[in-house]
C-alpha cells in the first residue's frame, strides 16, 4: 500500500487533535494507492477503543466514488498493531485493510484481520507526491 506524506500527515494531525482519545477515519484507496484520508468522529471517545461515526451523506458520497475504503484509527501510546480489542471488534472491517497510527511512536502500520489471524500489509511512501 502506498501512502503519500500528505495523507500520512492528515492521519497524524487528526490523531494528535483527538488526544487523549483514539481518533478514527477512512482511508480511500485507488488500487493500492491511498488518495485521501477522511476524518470521522469517535462516537465512543476513549483512549482504548473507537466507534467510527461518519455523516451518512459523506459516506454515501464516498460510496458513489470508484474507491476502496479502509479504516484507520490511532493508538495513544501503544504500538501501531491491532490490539485484542481491535481484533474482537473488527466487524465490517474483517479482511479489509486496517490501519493503526501510534501517536507516541509517530508510526503508521497496515494490517488485515481475518479468520487466519492478523497479517501485516507493507506500506511504502509515495515519492512522487511528497
Amino acid at each position: 500500500m502506498v501512502i503519500s506524506a500528505a495523507v500520512r500527515g492528515a492521519i497524524a494531525a487528526h490523531a494528535r487533535a483527538e488526544l487523549p482519545n483514539e481518533a478514527c477515519g477512512l482511508l480511500l484507496l485507488e488500487g493500492d494507492v491511498a488518495v485521501e484520508y477522511v476524518p470521522a468522529e469517535n462516537a465512543s471517545p476513549s483512549p482504548f477503543y473507537f466507534e467510527l461515526r461518519l455523516d451518512p451523506v459523506v459516506w454515501a458520497e464516498i460510496g458513489d466514488r470508484d474507491v476502496e475504503q479502509a479504516v484507520v484509527h490511532s493508538h495513544v501510546s501503544s504500538a501501531p498493531r491491532p490490539s485484542r480489542t481491535d481484533v474482537e471488534r473488527i466487524g465490517l472491517w474483517r479482511d479489509q485493510p486496517y490501519l493503526v497510527y501510534s501517536v507516541r511512536l509517530d508510526e503508521l502500520a497496515a494490517w488485515q484481520i481475518g479468520d487466519t489471524g492478523v497479517v501485516s500489509i507493507p506500506l511504502t511512501r509515495d515519492t512522487h507526491n511528497v
